[in-house]
């Protein structure tokens, strides 16, 4: 992962958050972040538009900025923008900009890179076999090493983001043909990623060697039997949906899935490996609706609450998601205790640009911006509150503080997930070691700091039991839990170069 340089606060932003040019209100400085979506449609007609519908469905994979890369058999088309999906391409007049029966998108959420327009993604380039779009989900952990190599040969970089890194690579290699280069450059590259790559004979998908992060292939049927079928490439499930795709499977980790005219064909270049799926996709990253690796989101987060309450009930008088990731394990929690579940914080899903000077009074009141409590539910109430992890502590603080304005009685805390003691090098954004709250101190003493009566975390064995395993040992080298483990799969070569150690306190 490349080493995060000091970079301007945005306005309303606390002082040690460092969030390049980033609007305040489009992150949230207690919570991890996903860095991508992708999505990309084969013989479709109107490619853009359902990239532009695929891309809407995995908005909660990246909301900094989004684009989109057709090709109409002569030529490819470009469209990004900084924002939204709704607000890039809405506009009739822009999706007529990019005609084509193939098309490939991109969500952002910017791990590495500041948010310009130069850094959205796909990323296009013009190479003598023709053109090819790239859109990446994941981070590389020796990009900045092949950075340096790459410009002592004389490439220049347009971009601040590591996925450039593969459009150089492919265009220095040897080989003759797209596939060939392509995977020429995936076996010099480290890190998690799913790529969606568009050339002018074919439409690729690929995972790392570990599967770390997600990518599925999904199928439209032809409109007549005769009719060849339309494919899709996207990181979840849930953007199958809204395009009227039927889920095919999982794109294998280590696979190169090769779409063109005469079908879909693979190949393995890193041969069989076993997969280290990110099990923060089940707790927070994927839709609800989605379904990862044959388990649904919704059913692994409810049965996470129901190990929860066996773990770590506690009388009260009512279970209160933190809204929205938290609902299901509430859910989950409030079955397995016979506590009411309750809706007692409600929250504000039209937050948009700060419209009000951030002075330090707005500063500590922007959370509420977001959230907003239900004072009935709460008021003289015994509270378990149930949210799906604990980054800072900052953001919990307040959520704990506006529950007991509310007149809770007790406030309870507890959380869907281990406690996250060490930093994402895979395409997450988490701060450094040291900000995390579970690095620096014991549950007694986050309890404290947070205000709760008591905090629990789910165990290892607990979750494990949630998505299908008899605990821990059984589910061991499956998954990718560095972030409560600091077991990380991936070698950190430019991070480990730079000299940082990864399970330092100051890291």
């Amino acid at each position: 992962m490349p080493i995060r340089p000091p970079v301007p606060q945005a306005a309303g932003c606390p002082p040690d958050h460092q969030c390049g040019d980033v609007p305040p209100q489009w992150h949230d400085d207690d919570k991890p972040h996903e860095e991508c979506g992708v999505f990309g449609v084969w013989n479709v007609k109107d490619a853009s538009a359902l990239t532009a519908l695929g891309l809407h469905a995995l908005q909660h994979r990246g909301q900094e900025a989004t684009g989109i890369v057709s090709y109409d058999g002569e030529r490819f088309h470009t469209h990004k923008g900084l924002g939204l999906v709704g607000d890039v391409f809405g506009d009739a007049r822009v999706m007529a900009t990019l005609p084509g029966h193939r098309a490939v998108g991109h969500n952002r959420y910017a791990t590495t890179g500041a948010t310009l327009i130069r850094n959205v993604q796909p990323l296009f380039a013009d190479f003598e076999f023709g053109g090819l779009a790239v859109a990446h989900n994941g981070n590389l952990t020796n990009a900045e090493t092949l950075k340096r190599a790459l410009v002592r040969r004389g490439c220049i970089f347009q971009s601040t983001t590591d996925s450039e890194v593969f459009i150089h690579l492919i265009a220095i290699s040897l080989y003759a043909s797209v596939i060939d280069r392509l995977i020429d450059a995936l076996k010099q590259v480290l890190g998690a990623y799913s790529l969606v790559v568009l050339s002018r004979d074919a439409l690729i998908g690929v995972r790392d060697p570990l599967g770390v992060r997600p990518l599925i292939l999904g199928r439209i049927p032809g409109e007549t039997e005769s009719a060849p079928p339309s494919w899709v490439l996207a990181s979840e499930t849930c953007a199958l949906d809204i395009v009227g795709a039927e889920f095919v499977r999982d794109v294998e980790p280590g696979e190169v899935v090769i779409i063109d005219n005469d079908g879909v064909r693979s190949v393995k270049p890193f041969g069989e490996q076993k997969a280290r799926f990110c099990v923060f996709e089940y707790i927070y990253f994927a839709r609800p609706d989605s379904v990862l690796d044959g388990m649904p989101v919704y059913e692994a987060r409810k049965r996470i609450g129901i190990e929860l309450a066996r773990e770590s009930g506690v009388e009260a008088d009512v279970i209160v998601p933190v809204p929205d990731s938290g609902v299901p394990s509430a859910m989950g929690y409030a079955k397995a205790s016979g506590i009411p579940f309750e809706l007692g914080i409600i929250r504000n899903h039209y937050v948009g640009r700060t419209f009000i000077e951030p002075t330090d009074q707005i500063r500590h009141l922007g959370v509420k911006l977001k959230h907003s409590t239900n004072r009935p539910v709460l008021d003289g109430k015994r509270v378990v509150l149930v949210d799906d992890s604990i980054v800072r502590g900052t953001t919990s603080r307040k959520i704990v503080d506006m529950v007991r304005a509310a007149g809770a009685r007790e406030v309870h805390m507890r959380i869907s997930s281990p406690p996250t003691t060490h930093s994402c090098f895979y395409g997450i954004d988490t701060p450094e070691r040291g900000k995390l709250l579970a690095a620096r101190h014991d549950l007694k003493e986050m309890a404290e700091l947070i205000g709760v009566d008591s905090l629990a975390f789910i165990s290892f064995d607990g979750l494990y039991r949630a998505l299908g395993h008899e605990g821990r040992a059984a589910a061991a080298g499956r998954y990718c839990d560095a972030c409560f483990t600091g077991d990380y799969p991936i070698a950190l070569v430019d991070y480990e170069a730079a000299g940082g150690d990864p399970h330092s306190d100051a890291a």
